[in-house]
């Protein structure tokens, strides 16, 4: 067994492999060096790994491209794997998040993209169309952009129906029976300090969404300003904050295999997006959210740096293994669901996107 960690950062991706332990590791690249890696998966639902990352090109923009052959060549779609209809007026500025859907729909990619957009593809992630459903919601215009741009950047696919739930910031969060129509906003409870309604329908600044391993009904999401969760599939949330040092951050992780467990990555609210002390400490839950216990042995203290949205990610391994990426271009390794960690990497550029696999 090999475990492959797919590392997307400011200017190219790179690939570390471990054999067995989790502990030591093997890194190769950089892999399209000095393109902006902001979104990467690893597909391997088809028995050989596809993997597929967002690119940025810095004078010809983005698009998707894909590897069958662990990063030695690449692919991509002629005129580009994601395009607006020309009707739209409107042209794509980013690719946030890559998500392959379930083993039972093993062509299926979802794409969430900037301008706020979701996107499907049925051919392994060579073309992708425009979910209307969506593009077209009456809320739509009035999605504002984040700090970082106006994302989808959360892509869940239920592995047991056609539902699906995307995250945006900002707009929050929102869920379709078919992953087509019937799109509805899903974030009430979540808070917004920003809107003149603290608590509204809609337009939360959502930093991130995971599913519960138990239950696809409960999810976890790191909010800007707050953590919550739902134990209805998003029609009400609850604040989960208490115990942790700061309820600013950008991911949260869930176990894909222990219900009740997740993690978050906590910074100072939220000018100065630093851990708290300058310590980078994960936080865990083993009790979805009701108590809190810092974690991270072998994280570095004096440090200034943060974690992005999708820089933080976990295996399916036994026990869980965690993976963390710093805007300092560090990314640190566990193998005991946080309990200490190693480091796999340091000096890269700025890490936007850290996903693990394991190969056979």
């Amino acid at each position: 067994m090999t475990d492959l960690l797919a590392i997307g950062t400011r200017k190219g991706l790179w690939l570390a492999r471990s054999d067995d332990d989790r502990r030591t590791w093997t890194v190769d690249g950089p892999h399209l060096l000095a393109q902006e890696v902001a979104a990467v998966s690893v597909d391997t639902r088809g028995g050989s790994p596809r993997l597929l990352a967002g690119i940025q090109y810095g004078h010809w923009g983005p698009t998707v491209m894909w590897s069958d052959d662990l990063g030695a060549t690449w692919q991509e779609t002629e005129h580009g794997a994601i395009r607006f209809p020309e009707e739209t007026g409107v042209a794509l500025a980013r690719v946030w998040q890559l998500r392959p859907d379930t083993a039972e729909r093993p062509g299926v990619v979802w794409a969430g993209c900037e301008p706020q957009s979701l996107w499907r593809s049925d051919d392994g992630g060579c073309t992708f169309s425009l979910v209307t459903g969506l593009w077209e919601h009456p809320h739509r215009p009035t999605w504002a952009p984040g700090g970082g741009g106006g994302a989808i950047h959360t892509v869940l696919p239920d592995p047991d129906s056609s539902r699906v739930v995307v995250a945006m910031s900002t707009g929050g969060v929102y869920a379709s029976d078919d992953g087509e129509k019937g799109w509805e906003p899903r974030s009430r409870g979540i808070s917004a300090s920003f809107s003149p309604d603290p608590l509204p329908e809609y337009g939360q600044c959502v930093h991130k969404v995971a599913v519960d391993a138990g239950d696809g009904q409960r999810m976890y999401a790191q909010n800007h300003g707050g953590v919550f969760r739902t134990d209805d599939g998003g029609v009400s949330w609850t604040s989960i904050a208490e115990g942790l040092p700061a309820d600013f951050g950008f991911p949260i992780v869930s176990s894909p295999r222990t219900p009740g467990t997740a993690w978050v990555v906590p910074l100072v609210a939220d000018m100065q997006r630093v851990p708290p002390d300058g310590r980078l400490r994960v936080h865990r839950t083993t009790d979805a959210g009701e108590t809190w216990t810092e974690v991270g042995s072998g994280l570095p203290d004096g440090s200034w740096t943060s974690v992005l949205r999708d820089a933080f990610c976990a295996d399916e391994g036994d026990p869980t293994g965690l993976y963390v990426g710093t805007r300092d271009g560090c990314v640190y390794a566990s193998a005991d669901e946080g309990e200490t960690f190693t480091l796999v990497a340091e000096h890269l550029p700025d890490v936007l996107t850290v996903r693990a696999a394991r190969l056979p």
